[in-house]
């Protein structure tokens, strides 16, 4: 039993955050984090988050790595999540824990899909099958301008797929509210734009309020 404030949580309970590069994910992430204030919460990353998933994110992001297909691309980030879905999520969740997952399954949507092109149908098949089913029962969805985006990461080494652009990361800025738009009870927006301590306080209320 998880006592969050004057609100008791006794059950496990899964919340991705996603959004475009530079909307504020990890900030978001550490200050759920702090204000949970307890040893019964985890946090993941995607591509990431276990041995094999790690050495999978090194390849995926490294900018020498051009040659890369898109399918590939979707493929990998696959591989990588079905690894973490079964070695840390799912025995996180069967135990009790909250699982905070920077990026998840609506990622390989946004960026693989509405940015790189592939058919949706088929990467909604893919996500079902790296996580087994597994869905988080809460997104938040940062929401910001890319020419915003990139203003904050301007003095960070670029990664390969940040390295794609604004008019790649516009479209998938897209494909995130379009994903908010069928799944309104799941997904839930917030204005990055504001200020990052308000955007923080904004997602904690909308965690307690889902709960």
């Amino acid at each position: 039993m998880l006592k969050w404030g004057d609100l008791v949580i006794n059950k496990s309970f899964f919340i991705s955050i996603e959004g475009i590069d530079g909307a504020g994910k990890s900030t978001l992430k550490e200050y759920l984090v702090d204000y949970l204030n307890s040893d019964k919460v985890i946090c993941v990353r995607e591509p990431g988050g276990t041995d094999i998933s790690e050495k999978i994110r090194e390849l995926l992001l490294d900018v020498k790595n051009e040659k890369i297909l898109p399918k590939t691309e979707a493929m990998l980030y696959a591989s990588a999540r079905t690894q973490l879905v079964e070695e840390v999520i799912r025995p996180a969740l069967q135990a009790g824990f909250i699982v905070i997952a920077d990026r998840y399954i609506d990622s390989t949507i946004a960026y693989q899909g509405y940015a790189r092109g592939l058919d949706i149908a088929y990467l909604h098949q893919l996500n079902a099958l790296s996580s087994n089913g597994l869905k988080p029962n809460l997104t938040l969805l940062l929401d910001l301008d890319p020419n915003i985006g990139q203003e904050r990461k301007i003095l960070l080494k670029p990664d390969r797929l940040e390295k794609e652009g604004i008019i790649f990361q516009e479209k998938v800025r897209e494909g995130y509210l379009e994903l908010a738009h069928l799944e309104p009870e799941r997904i839930k927006v917030l204005d990055a734009s504001l200020p990052r301590d308000v955007v923080a306080a904004n997602g904690v209320d909308l965690v307690r309020a889902f709960l």
